[in-house]
C-alpha cells in the first residue's frame, strides 16, 4: 500500500470544504423544511376529521417504509416531468430530503404534543383563548422543549444521510473526497479524513443533544 500521505488532504482542502458546505447547506434546509412541514403534518395527524388524519397517517407510513435513496431517485426524475423543466440535482435532493424527513419530524412532534396534558388546552380555552391559541402559546413551547433532544438526534441522522446525494450527481463532502481519492489514488487517506470529520461533527452534535436532554428533560 505504501506510506500514507495526508498532504493530499491539505492540498485539496478548498475542494473538500466546498463539498462539506454543500452537505451542511442541504442538511440545514432539509431540517428547516422538514420541521415546518412536520409541524403541519402532526396537526393533521391529530385532526378530529378522520379522513384528514388517515391521509396524514398514510403519508407518514409511506415515507417511513421506503428507502431514502429511492425517494431521491423518484423526485429527481418525477419533478422535472411535473414542472415541465429541469430542476437541477440540488433542488431535487432538497425536496426529497424534506418530504422524507417530514414523516419522521411529524411523529416526533406529535409525540411531543401528546406528552402535554390535555387539561392545559382546556385551561387556555377557559381563560379566553381559542384552541389554536392555546396550542400555539401553551402546548407547543412545552412540547418543543420536551422533544428537542429527539429532533436534534434526527437532524444528526439527516446530516449523515446527505452522503446519498451522489446518486444524482451532487458533489457533497463524501463525493468530493471520492473524486480526489480516485484521482490521486489515496483512498485510505481521504476516506479516513472523511470519517474523522463526520465523527467530530456528529460527536459534537451528540454532546449538544445530551446537554439539552439534561437541561430540559430532567
Amino acid at each position: 500500500m505504501g506510506a500514507l500521505d495526508y498532504s493530499v488532504v491539505v492540498r485539496n482542502l478548498p475542494y473538500l470544504w466546498t463539498g462539506l458546505q454543500l452537505s451542511l447547506l442541504l442538511a440545514a434546509l432539509a431540517i428547516l423544511g422538514g420541521m415546518l412541514l412536520g409541524s403541519i403534518m402532526s396537526m393533521l395527524r391529530m385532526s378530529r376529521v378522520r379522513p384528514v388524519a388517515w391521509l396524514a397517517l398514510a403519508y407518514v407510513n409511506f415515507f417511513r417504509s421506503v428507502p431514502l435513496i429511492l425517494v431521491i431517485f423518484w423526485i429527481y426524475f418525477l419533478v422535472p416531468l411535473l414542472l415541465g423543466r429541469a430542476t437541477g440535482p440540488f433542488l431535487s435532493a432538497w425536496i426529497a430530503f424534506t418530504l422524507f424527513e417530514t414523516a419522521y419530524y411529524c411523529e416526533i412532534i406529535r409525540a411531543g404534543v401528546q406528552s402535554i396534558p390535555k387539561g392545559q388546552i382546556n385551561a387556555g380555552v377557559a381563560s379566553g383563548m381559542t384552541r389554536l391559541q392555546a396550542m400555539r402559546y401553551i402546548v407547543m413551547p412545552q412540547a418543543f422543549r420536551n422533544m428537542m433532544p429527539i429532533l436534534l438526534t434526527q437532524s444528526i441522522i439527516l446530516f449523515q444521510d446527505t452522503s446519498l446525494v451522489y446518486v444524482v450527481g451532487l458533489h457533497d463532502f463524501l463525493t468530493a473526497a471520492t473524486v480526489v481519492a480516485g484521482r490521486d489514488n489515496r483512498l485510505v487517506e481521504l476516506y479516513t479524513f472523511v470519517a474523522v470529520i463526520y465523527l467530530v461533527l456528529c460527536v459534537a452534535a451528540s454532546y449538544g443533544v445530551r446537554c439539552l436532554r439534561l437541561r430540559f428533560v430532567q
